[in-house]
């Protein structure tokens, strides 16, 4: 049987050789890794298996294997030679708690040259020494593995550095690993090449023996039972398997994983490959990228300046700018995304899927950064010109080009990189700094900027307790206090106060959702609270004024929430979820939380979308909504650990602080089959009835790539329908209508109006005209030029222009300029007769000068041109000057 090698025959071989040994095959997981906020995107196979490994979660076997969807920025300078990638596939398997070495190292060598046939001669292993640590029982396992088939030379110990493997993201699995190498080069490799990027060898399998748990804070304690963690890239074996049919294959980009890709940039280049090394080096930069950014948007990341969106939006300017570089000038990376979708869609069904979002998001963003990409470029250059090669482009300079044009810093360093020279990054991060602090500076204001963090630590008043998810009061103690700011034992009337209660049933800000009010009634006063935060983690603070006698700390109080206003900002709450949870039925699974504001009056919520919502969809979203609110479904809330929420389905966000346990709330059926279901620790509905109906009022742009819907509820919904009822009513009553009537008959208005208007401009244009006799005669010749120029009444510059060109056609042959007053403005009219201008006579140039004098400007052909001013008192001086230009012609 031929070996496999394509990456659809590679991935089915491996796929088929780890089931017949009892590993459960599982689907890659998305790009956007599920309950890890220490990790940005999934970046190795092992990564959707992490809680399987560190035994919070029982893996649904023991053994398992995967081709996992990963993405590393780490290597992006390098993409384009002939082995490094941001996407690409990871094959692996794993053990959790089953086999360790021997099997692992057993099944990769007979994989390896049994299945993908690749000579031993060929295959070089590294396995992990440091100092006086040596995993020696890797390196007798290779041994017997080989039988004799693989020299002790080419089985080569290596360092830390090397050959052992980190945690995925901040914490997790880590240990000491063990790589294949595959030779393209026998005879010329040394151990050298096994450390860098060689073009005489190229690792292809890593073979990670995870026995240790790596803390965040630095700590390194055993797991519970070793495992085995391992990944070979399915676009490096293929190479390796391609090059063993043809020895002129060396690069991942000669394979069936991006060919296809290179040719078709080619295409759209104009040029074939193999002829100009730079231009071929760009051909795979885009194929890469352009496969790259293809997958991220299928997963649901969309462009923005901060996080997994960021990398999103680099690649994707990367991809833009190198397609210059190969010669490409218009729009091209929906081709060849459109390419990927068809190439890959049987393996990832959810490229088809999401066809048509992944295009609009490239649209968007390949349009608007390559009008900023040319400016930029342009302004880069001459500054890289002004100095010598070597040099440091000044962190001032990268930063006035992200600042002022919007130019990526990260581009600045390519295009400096290839000039030679490098870019001030610390320069470039205090300027960023400098512009942050500004920024801040300017937002300050408040009580809050009154009192400090260390303020609130310095009370040590540990944490309090919230009960205002059961009761809106509750009677309580105050055990601290600050007036102005400062620590106080009592307040009287009419001070400021910040107060904390032993427990409180006053919701704190957070969560997008806004702060508590209500009253803290006293046996000597009353505050009257005007919201309630938690400045640091544990304390909630409650901010108000003394409205009556005094308050101390040490006395008990009744904490009492404003049960109607807690009420509203209730159901405004619930609603936002309902509302996102809408946003992604409707729109697609991209849809992710932005930023919120929940209030007594309204709901704002901001989400990642690209384009704009039509009205037929945001019709489509409130009907959702609203009918689940109809439906009165079930509110329920639950305390679990994090990890188990997300196991459950629950939604998180990158980003987001979370605990080890967690609040969730589940709207509608628990069976996994809920209308929506979040991680929230606010306050919501007991069901969706209470929330009456949501009336979207408002959706449109923030941010490139992020939009916003504003919206209202219960008392609010109803009284914004009321008032557009009312005002619906008036309008009919003016209009002699009714309302259901409405419509037609302000079309029909629309129309007659229209229609009056097109009679009065024709009477204008009739009046106008009727000037042009008597104003005939007031021509003058000029050397041997008909000179006419005059002040008309004309109501409107189509007017003017009418005038001046019927003039044109009585004189025959003239210079003409008018002028009249349009709205409280001077408005000028240039025209000159073809046989003039062969004479090298120019109305545009003429009225420039004219409409100067009125404080304007203006200009058109050298036939006929229109200007406007600011001045009308300057017209006869305007005018008067144009026999002088004449002379000058």
């Amino acid at each position: 049987m031929p070996s496999p090698s394509t990456t659809s025959d590679i991935r089915q071989a491996y796929f088929d050789f780890f089931a017949a040994r009892h590993h459960r095959v599982e689907p890659s997981a998305s790009l956007i890794p599920a309950g890890d906020p220490t990790l940005l995107l999934t970046s190795a196979g092992m990564v959707p298996f992490k809680p399987y490994f560190t035994g919070e979660q029982a893996p649904p076997n023991p053994r398992l294997a995967s081709s996992q969807k990963c993405f590393r920025t780490s290597d992006i300078d390098s993409v384009g030679d002939t082995k490094h990638l941001t996407f690409f596939e990871m094959l692996g398997n794993f053990s959790i708690g089953d086999y360790f070495k021997r099997e692992a190292i057993a099944w990769a060598w007979e994989f390896v040259t049994d299945v993908l046939k690749l000579p031993p001669e060929r295959l070089w292993v590294t396995y992990y020494k440091e100092g006086d640590v040596e995993d020696l029982e890797a390196r007798d396992f290779w041994l017997q593995a080989a039988k004799g088939k693989l020299s002790s030379e080419r089985i080569v110990p290596l360092g830390k550095k090397y050959n052992w493997w980190g945690p995925a993201g901040e914490e997790g699995p880590c240990g000491p690993c063990s790589e294949i190498h595959f030779a393209f080069d026998p005879a010329r490799v040394t151990v050298a090449d096994l450390t860098g990027d060689s073009p005489h060898a190229i690792e292809i399998w890593n073979l990670v023996f995870t026995q240790f748990y790596h803390h965040r804070d630095g700590r390194r304690t055993s797991l519970p039972k070793p495992n085995i963690d391992t990944g070979m890239g399915l676009e490096r074996a293929t190479a390796v398997a391609r090059y063993m049919q043809d020895p002129r294959i060396v690069s991942v980009y000669q394979t069936d994983a991006f060919d296809y890709l290179v040719q078709q940039a080619a295409a759209l280049a104009g040029a074939s490959a193999g002829r100009d090394p730079d231009a071929d080096y760009a051909l795979r930069v885009l194929a890469e990228h352009a496969r790259g950014v293809t997958f991220l948007i299928a997963d649901g990341v969309v462009p923005s300046n901060e996080g997994r969106g960021y990398v999103l939006r680099r690649i994707l300017r990367r991809a833009v700018r190198y397609a210059r570089k190969a010669g490409i000038q218009g729009m091209f990376l929906t081709v060849l995304a459109e390419s990927v979708v068809d190439r890959m869609a049987h393996v990832y069904p959810e490229l088809a899927r999401e066809r048509a979002f992944i295009l609009s998001v490239i649209r968007g963003e390949e349009e608007r950064f390559s009008q900023t990409l040319d400016a930029g470029v342009e302004i880069l250059e001459e500054m890289l010109r002004s100095q010598a090669k070597g040099t440091s482009l000044s962190g001032t300079s990268a930063f006035k080009l992200h600042d002022t044009y919007g130019f990526p810093v990260d581009i600045t360093q390519d295009i400096a990189r290839e000039h030679g020279m490098t870019v001030d990054i610390p320069g470039f991060d205090r300027e960023m700094a400098r512009q942050r602090e500004q920024s801040r500076a300017k937002a300050k204001f408040g009580l809050g900027d009154k009192t400090s963090p260390e303020t609130y630590r310095a009370l040590a008043l540990g944490e309090v307790r919230f009960t205002g998810y059961e009761r809106l009061r509750e009677q309580t103690v105050v055990i601290g206090l600050l007036a102005g700011g400062q620590p106080a034992e009592r307040a009287a009337k009419g001070a400021p106060v910040e107060v904390v209660l032993r427990q409180t049933p006053f919701y704190a800000e957070g969560g997008g959702q806004v702060g508590d009010t209500g009253e803290l009634r006293g046996p000597h006063g009353t505050v009257r609270v005007t919201d309630t935060i938690a400045p640091i983690h544990g304390l909630i603070v409650h901010r108000g004024e003394v409205a009556e006698g005094e308050i101390a700390v040490g006395e008990p109080l009744d904490a009492v929430v404003d049960a109607a206003r807690r009420a509203d900002v209730v159901r405004n709450h619930t609603g936002t979820h309902l509302l996102h949870a809408a946003l992604r039925k409707v729109l697609g699974a991209h849809v992710r939380q932005a930023g919120s504001h929940v209030g007594p009056d309204r709901l704002r919520f901001d989400f990642a979308q690209p384009t704009a919502i039509d009205a037929a969809g945001l019709r489509q979203i409130q009907t959702l909504v609203n009918d689940a609110i109809l439906e009165n479904l079930t509110v329920a809330h639950k305390v679990m650990s994090y990890k188990d929420a997300i196991a459950q389905g629950a939604l998180a966000f990158f980003g987001d602080k979370y605990g080890d346990v967690v609040r969730t709330c589940g709207i509608g059926d628990g069976d996994g089959q809920a209308f929506s279901f979040e991680l929230c620790g606010g306050t919501h509905a007991r069901a969706t009835g209470e929330i009456g109906l949501l009336h979207v009022e408002s959706e449109g742009s923030i941010a490139a790539g992020t939009r916003r819907i504003e919206a209202v509820t219960g008392h609010g919904a109803g009284g914004a329908l009321a008032q557009r009822h009312a005002l619906l009513i008036a309008l009919a009553n003016k209009l002699q209508s009714s309302p259901a009537d409405l419509s037609a008959r302000l079309a029909s208005l629309l129309e007659d109006l229209d229609r009056e208007r097109k009679r009065a401009s024709s009477l204008e244009r009739e009046l106008a005209l009727r000037q042009a006799d008597s104003i005939a005669a007031q021509a003058q010749v000029i050397d041997g030029v008909t000179v006419l120029t005059a002040t008309v009444a004309a109501g409107s510059a189509d007017a003017l222009r009418a005038v001046a060109e019927s003039l044109r056609d009585k004189l025959g042959s003239a210079v003409i300029v008018l002028a009249a007053v349009i709205g409280d403005r001077p408005a000028f009219a240039a025209v000159v007769t073809k046989d003039l201008v062969a004479r090298g006579y120019n109305a545009g140039a003429i009225l420039r000068e004219v409409a100067k004098i009125a404080g304007g400007g203006g200009g058109g052909r050298p036939d006929l041109a229109q200007a406007g001013g600011k001045d009308p008192s300057k017209i006869a001086e305007a005018l008067a000057l144009v026999p002088t230009l004449l002379k000058k012609s």
